[in-house]
């Protein structure tokens, strides 16, 4: 085991200080991102929006990704795992009796790419869709399973996992969907330049 502080970052509740301690952090950076792009012109309601969502997509992705990628007990002693039955695992976990362990994962799951599904369609119009948004996030849980078995961290990597992951996004998409829709909505509508070739 490793000892100090190195050690102690690799721990869950390690993961949850370090996330609240660098929440001013976060909050400035908001600030100077939008007070960057008021400077360039941008409009100060813009401005605050594309900075709130960048520095919200971050700070609302690592800490998660970060926690599923903690080494198990058996890191690198034990070959990696892979579970590809859609839905077997989570019937598993519903079914074992402990249905606060059970809520806590799912739970847990959902939220992993739950920020990148509720922010990213409010800063980057190609994303403003839930069908992307869910393959976005579904390619991203994949990226950190794949991870997960290559570096032996002594975790499944569960197709379900997967599935959890995208749905939390889409599910966050959908809640923020008000305020992304009229401007993809905006953006789709807008006539194409008279020099633009015709397709």
């Amino acid at each position: 085991m490793v000892k100090g502080w190195p050690g102690w970052v690799g721990t869950f509740t390690g993961v949850v200080l370090i996330t609240v301690a660098v929440l001013p952090l976060a909050a400035l950076a908001v600030w100077a991102l939008a007070r960057r792009r008021s400077v360039t012109g941008t409009t100060p309601a813009s401005a605050w929006r594309m900075s709130l969502a960048e520095v919200g997509i971050v700070y609302g992705t690592v800490p998660w990704v970060w926690m599923i990628m903690l080494p198990g007990a058996q890191a690198g002693a034990v070959p990696g795992r892979v579970s590809l039955v859609p839905l077997r695992d989570l019937l598993t976990i519903l079914t074992d009796g402990r249905p606060l362990t059970a809520t806590v994962q799912i739970v847990g799951n959902l939220l992993v790419f739950a920020a990148l599904g509720l922010l990213a369609p409010l800063r980057f119009a190609a994303l403003a869709s839930v069908p992307r948004i869910l393959a976005l996030a579904a390619g991203c849980s994949a990226l950190v399973e794949t991870a997960q078995y290559v570096l032996q961290l002594d975790r499944v990597s569960s197709v379900d996992d997967v599935l959890l992951n995208a749905a939390g996004a889409g599910l966050a998409a959908l809640a923020s969907r008000r305020w992304w829709r009229p401007t993809a909505e905006a953006a789709s509508d807008r006539p194409r330049s008279a020099t633009a070739p015709v397709r």
